[in-house]
């Protein structure tokens, strides 16, 4: 959107998410949380992975760290991912297809190109965002959860094709069980085709992925998380061919206090994360030696597992 240009009365806020070299040249770019919002529905983060194309001998290794009081989110366009977890999972993440991790009382996972790719070129593209759980269900039991692509609804209309990851939306419902009303979709739009967002929601945000698109008067370019007004109605234009993220629910029922990778309604229950990762309490990935110590602890205190 041009600075000039005052942004539409459907739109709260836009974000425009912040950079960081994860090293190799592996790049994410954060939207949530920001100083312009922390929150839409129960999405607490969002980060976009790529789009990168990883050299032959190189790969992502992120080594095995725990999770409180949220579920993830990993989604491909491009590329295969390698999740391990705390529980014994094995799986292969690939695109179009969901994989949701709920953390709850805790759970640790790592993130890995998988060997036979370690060798050749290969692209890594997508989005990985938590939610964030509800009071009543931020100690769960943890579990992971794993649909493929062709499991997931898809909605087709008017040069719009719509994959529904989490949620409902637009009359349909993902196979992901949820905790609170939510919705998370993949859609992709032809070039002037036109797609209205209900405010069957409460909270609600378009991220664009690849392309532009228009809303109201103004016009949005890759790389922006744009903020709906509650209640608005809101239909996106696009004028050439846009891919978009769609997302949001219900307002949490209370402020989340997000730090590292545990996130909670309560500053004690982080507290209490963070003494329990550092004296080894978490339960650890079986076959991994490797983990992340807690940041600031250097060297780490205890070794896992």
């Amino acid at each position: 959107m041009k600075d000039d240009i005052a942004p539409p009365d459907d739109i709260d806020v836009v974000v425009v998410p912040r950079s960081s070299d994860l090293g190799g040249g592996f790049v994410v770019q954060r939207a949530l949380p920001s100083a312009g919002r922390r929150m839409v529905g129960p999405f607490v983060f969002f980060d976009q992975m790529g789009p990168t194309v990883l050299a032959a001998g190189n790969g992502i290794d992120v080594r095995p760290h725990p999770h409180i009081g949220l579920a993830t989110v990993t989604y491909l366009f491009s590329g295969e991912i390698l999740h391990r977890d705390s529980l014994g999972s094995v799986q292969a993440i690939r695109p179009g297809a969901v994989n949701w991790m709920t953390a709850g009382s805790g759970i640790v996972h790592s993130e890995r190109t998988p060997s036979e790719l370690r060798d050749i070129e290969k692209p890594l593209f997508g989005i990985q965002v938590w939610v964030a759980l509800p009071e009543a269900h931020e100690e769960t039991a943890p579990t992971f959860i794993h649909h493929a692509k062709d499991a997931l609804p898809v909605i087709d209309g008017d040069g719009a094709r719509v994959r529904l990851i989490v949620g409902s939306l637009f009359g349909e419902h993902a196979p992901v069980q949820t905790f609170s009303e939510m919705f998370y979709a993949d859609a992709i739009l032809e070039a002037g085709a036109t797609l209205v967002l209900s405010a069957e929601h409460e909270e609600r945000a378009v991220y664009v992925v690849e392309g532009r698109v228009q809303t109201g008067h103004a016009t949005f370019d890759a790389g922006r998380l744009i903020v709906f007004k509650a209640g608005a109605p809101v239909t996106l234009r696009v004028p050439s061919r846009a891919r978009l993220m769609l997302l949001g629910g219900a307002a949490m029922e209370s402020q989340r206090h997000v730090w590292w990778n545990f996130v909670s309604s309560s500053r004690e229950r982080i507290e209490q994360a963070k003494a329990d990762w550092r004296a080894g309490k978490f339960t650890p990935v079986p076959g991994e030696t490797e983990f992340i110590p807690l940041p600031g602890d250097n060297p780490p205190p205890v070794k896992y597992p």
